[in-house]
């Protein structure tokens, strides 16, 4: 079953000093966030001169952001992201798959790019819907980030193209994806199970089954651009906390989980590659039931951080 959600046993007291200091964040962020759009967008005329030179400009905005939304999680609130795992080297492109429980899995990745350098890099496949809002999806439209929706035969080209683009002009990429296509619920986890019985598979415990189909054609068209695959597993340490809940200090702590698969050893045919997905979240799964169980990761690997 997916973790309940993050209930912090607090005083009124506490409670009133948290959510003020939420309504700072959030208000200090999202004002930082559209003055950034409007630096964004006196970028675009320079397009004229030069493509590159744009596509600089905003990765150097949306790493900025970016990194000082973690700077306030970390420095400001405390918020403590254990990441361990695989070593994972420098300067890689790479194609993050992970867990999806909620909005607060986004900001957690965002520590495991910046450790990395890479936070200016990040790619994100998102609702299409999402380009109308401003901050953060007309932020998004600059940084060349992947829209869908949800409509498979109008995505796949459009995902091509983009992924293509990519390719030719060799950008650096971090491309970011939840596999399971939605966050878990329990509603969705038990049709999620219900399906995998129709279809004689095992159901996961912890998990939505994945979908394979934009996996696969991002590794078909971005093979030689990427160096490697890493797959994060984010376990919460006392529930799953909202995005609110985490502008506000209540997290503590996350464990987040990396393995590192290199691109040369995974299978390049489609089904084979569709079926190696699946089984990495079969391995999600147990891990997720490991630490659920006794609130640590397996000590197989060296820490990452």
């Amino acid at each position: 079953m997916p973790l309940p959600p993050l209930q912090p046993k607090l005083s009124p007291l506490a409670q009133l000093w948290r959510t003020l200091k939420g309504l700072f964040s959030f208000s200090f962020l999202f004002s930082l966030l559209l003055l950034c759009n409007v630096c964004q967008m006196l970028s675009a005329p320079l397009l004229l001169v030069s493509r590159r030179l744009v596509r600089s400009i905003n990765r150097w905005i949306g790493g900025f952001w970016w990194g000082v939304s973690d700077w306030f999680a970390g420095s400001l609130y405390g918020i403590d992201v254990q990441i361990s795992g695989d070593t994972l080297p420098l300067k890689e492109n790479v194609m993050v798959t992970a867990n999806h429980q909620e909005m607060s899995d986004i900001t957690t990745l965002f520590r495991l790019a910046r450790k990395q350098g890479r936070i200016g890099d990040l790619k994100w496949f998102v609702k299409d819907i999402i380009k109308y809002v401003p901050g953060v999806g007309w932020g998004m439209i600059f940084l060349d980030c992947i829209f869908l929706k949800r409509d498979w035969k109008k995505d796949k080209e459009r995902l091509k193209g983009q992924l293509s683009r990519f390719k030719e002009d060799q950008i650096p990429i971090w491309t970011l994806s939840f596999v399971e296509g939605t966050r878990i619920t329990e509603r969705k986890h038990q049709k999620s199970v219900e399906y995998a019985q129709s279809i004689g598979v095992e159901p996961h415990k912890h998990l939505l089954i994945p979908r394979t189909k934009g996996f696969t054609l991002t590794l078909d068209a971005l093979r030689d651009h990427l160096d490697a695959v890493y797959d994060a597993t984010i376990g919460y340490v006392e529930g799953v906390p909202t995005l609110w809940q985490w502008c506000r200090g209540d997290v503590q702590r996350v464990e987040l989980h990396v393995r590192r698969f290199p691109i040369s050893a995974l299978p390049e045919d489609e089904e084979a590659l569709s079926e190696w997905l699946k089984a990495r979240w079969y391995e999600k799964d147990a891990l997720l039931d490991y630490y659920y169980e006794h609130g640590a990761w397996p000590q197989t690997e060296e820490p990452v951080a």
